[in-house]
């Protein structure tokens, strides 16, 4: 699960409390996944658009000197960007595009992450935090100040490059880097141990990482827009470096470089590049937009990546599975091969499904083939992506691991269970990004009468009865309440009828394959 998420929401409705952000409603009532929108949302009018509109042009004017000579400026124009749901200028994007040899651009308009990119003389410094642009002295008169006595430096700036911008107390975690431009005499004092002749991309692997659902949304797919472009030929260069979290990943990392990966604390010594971009860009909850990117790539173009990352290990799974398979368990799988299969992503702590015993034998009542998947920080993520590739219905308790939905194909079922109080968190981390993703997406929001919360508390307790009051009163109370001490005991006749739809739809998803097969 996925912390702070009354601090994220509120980020989301940062119109609330006068922020930067405008949020715009489509429906009042429901969106098309049928989420509430709720009263934090205001309808914009068509006579207020058009004095924002008029009020940005005279501002633009007003600062039009200020623009056009100083690169930093240009940030003033980007306030509105996508993944702030609200307005956005496609030049937001490009702001850094052409970045001129000797300087540092900085894009910092983002609520979620700040990104700066330099040209030409790059040097690392691990030992004093520091990334050093070189430039000829005729390139600027103006010394912005001495960093130290002996140092002249024209251009200073700071950064933490992690994708949480907005939480101030995990950003105090991360550490920051110093980039500053000197001239190009001072360089002599900073020889290159290592000389690379392709950029970099910095980005921290701190903060929330251990968590499945940071590790792909903070991490793995903000390296993925940053990076594909260079098609590999790209060093990644990572602040609190962990072996474990390169190990865990490196089937797909090796799909986005072909260089080795820098620890740019523990590696003492200078690197060099023509080029460095310090963070990474990151859209929205577990997805790619296309309209930003460059070639158009979407996040099924992520997925794609993971499926090629993952084929040649998963082909050396089945090889060890089909010699030590004996004859009539091949038999069997040979005959479930033909039903639709269901995966339940099993939890091992809170938000269990209680009556998981009964749920599979429905399962199998209705047709289907049933794997229960009980997920372990060690689990080999290979082994867990073959199974889920090959499955029709994906089912699992709201949660970080339902980041695993990533690994299901383009039009089979992903059902969430949405336990009382995370109904908001539920569509926005997972059932949103899975419509994107090309899946079908159920919801299943539970009864009161199917929380364990009902046997602790009166049926008009808000606990009950107003999830929403209770969550607002802060994350301490969501997370105590509604993550950690609430378990689902399904009501098997209310579910049945979504299970019923899946199966009918993964049969007619197998029908229409098999008739293009046959074309």
């Amino acid at each position: 699960m996925c912390k702070k998420m009354n601090h994220y929401k509120r980020y989301h409705n940062w119109s609330k409390k006068g922020g930067d952000v405008l949020v715009v409603c489509v429906d009042e009532e429901t969106t098309p996944l049928g989420l509430v929108c709720g009263n934090n949302h205001k309808r914009i009018k068509p006579k207020l658009l058009y004095l924002l509109f008029l009020s940005l042009i005279s501002f633009s004017f007003i600062l039009a000197p200020q623009l056009f000579t100083s690169p930093h400026s240009f940030s003033l124009l980007y306030s509105f960007s996508s993944e702030e749901g609200g307005l956005i200028s496609k030049t937001d994007v490009n702001a850094c595009s052409s970045v001129s040899n000797g300087s540092i651009c900085c894009e910092r308009s983002s609520i979620r992450s700040d990104i700066c990119v330099m040209k030409g003389d790059v040097r690392t410094d691990s030992a004093s935090s520091t990334i050093t642009l070189y430039r000829n002295n005729d390139h600027s008169n103006y010394i912005l100040r001495n960093l130290d006595e002996n140092s002249e430096v024209f251009q200073h700036e700071k950064i933490r490059p992690y994708t949480r911008k907005w939480e101030k107390h995990v950003m105090d975690t991360i550490d920051e880097l110093d980039l500053v431009v000197k001239p190009e005499h001072s360089g002599v004092h900073q020889k290159c141990d290592v000389k690379h002749d392709v950029p970099a991309v910095f980005f921290s692997t701190g903060g929330y990482t251990g968590n499945l659902y940071h590790e792909f949304n903070d991490g793995l797919i903000p390296l993925y827009i940053t990076s594909q472009k260079f098609n590999k030929k790209v060093v990644f260069v990572i602040l609190e470096y962990h072996n474990w979290w390169i190990m865990k990943y490196e089937n797909v990392l090796s799909r986005l470089t072909k260089y080795p990966i820098i620890d740019f604390t523990g590696d003492k010594r200078t690197h060099c590049f023509p080029e460095a971009i310090v963070g990474l860009r990151i859209h929205d909850e577990l997805s790619v937009n296309s309209s930003l990117m460059g070639n158009n790539k979407s996040i099924q173009d992520f997925r794609e990546l993971l499926d090629r990352a993952y084929w040649p290990r998963i082909k050396g799974l089945i090889r060890d599975e089909e010699r030590e398979a004996h004859m009539h368990t091949e038999k069997l799988v040979k005959q479930d091969l033909k039903k639709p299969k269901v995966v339940i992503i099993a939890r091992n702590d809170s938000r269990a499904i209680l009556n998981e015993d009964s749920l599979v034998k429905m399962i199998k009542d209705i047709g289907f083939s049933i794997k229960v998947l009980r997920p372990q920080r060690t689990t080999e993520l290979a082994r867990i992506y073959r199974v889920l590739n090959s499955s029709d219905v994906m089912i699992g308790v709201h949660g970080a691991a339902m980041t695993h939905f990533l690994f299901m194909r383009p039009g089979s079922v992903f059902i969430q269970i949405i336990p009382l109080g995370t109904d908001w968190a539920a569509g926005t981390y997972y059932g949103e990004p899975a419509v994107k993703l090309g899946l079908k997406y159920i919801g299943y929001k539970i009864l009161p009468k199917e929380s364990s919360l009902y046997d602790e508390y009166n049926k008009n307790d808000p606990v009950l009865a107003d999830p929403n009051s209770v969550n607002d009163r802060g994350w301490e109370f969501t997370k105590k309440i509604y993550l950690d001490r609430q378990n689902v005991r399904l009501n098997l006749g209310r579910f049945r009828k979504r299970l019923v739809r899946a199966y009918y739809h993964s049969v007619a998803n197998e029908s229409a394959r098999l008739h293009r097969q046959s074309r």
